[in-house]
């Protein structure tokens, strides 16, 4: 069993970005990329709740990506389930604003849709054990996945979580 794990984004009005194009620092919900070469982080739990003013369809997708993201990592906060973990040797590297290189979303490696309308709308999406998505290792294209808005829609403010577990 690996170290269970949530990351939270209180807030964030993703913008929608075509595949392989640049993420926008803080207008997607969250980068996941491994800590090491050989590291595996599957994802178990997904949920998004909608806190848009009006209609606000959002097309989020969880997907590998095509370029993976380098810099200082930040936005949203990440915290051991069980007190008890222990910390990594090398942690999964996660947030939502990166300072140089920019993730990029794969056109091809989309692992989940989760649309809904922000507008009070709720997604949540629990995996099947051993029907997780993950990624290995920490260069393109497995080493790390984005959950962001795709083009169409007009995504709007929204607070979610990812729950993943790194061995």
């Amino acid at each position: 069993m690996g170290a269970k794990r949530t990351y939270n984004v209180n807030s964030v009005t993703p913008t929608a970005t075509a595949d392989t194009a640049d993420l926008v620092d803080s207008t997607y919900v969250g980068f996941f990329k491994g800590g090491s070469s050989t590291q595996r982080t599957k994802f178990n739990e997904i949920y998004m709740g909608g806190l848009a003013a009006a209609s606000a369809p959002t097309l989020m997708q969880l997907a590998r990506s095509s370029t993976v993201g380098t810099g200082t990592a930040g936005g949203g906060t990440d915290a051991a389930d069980n007190p008890e973990t222990a910390a990594l040797a090398a942690p999964v590297e996660v947030g939502n604003t990166r300072v140089t290189l920019k993730p990029q979303r794969s056109s091809t490696l989309k692992l989940l849709n989760l649309a809904f309308n922000a507008f009070g709308g709720i997604v949540r999406w629990v995996a099947r054990e051993g029907d997780e998505p993950a990624i290995v290792g920490n260069t393109a294209t497995l080493g790390e996945a984005t959950l962001s808005a795709f083009t169409g829609g007009t995504p709007g403010l929204l607070g979610a979580h990812v729950k993943y577990e790194t061995a």
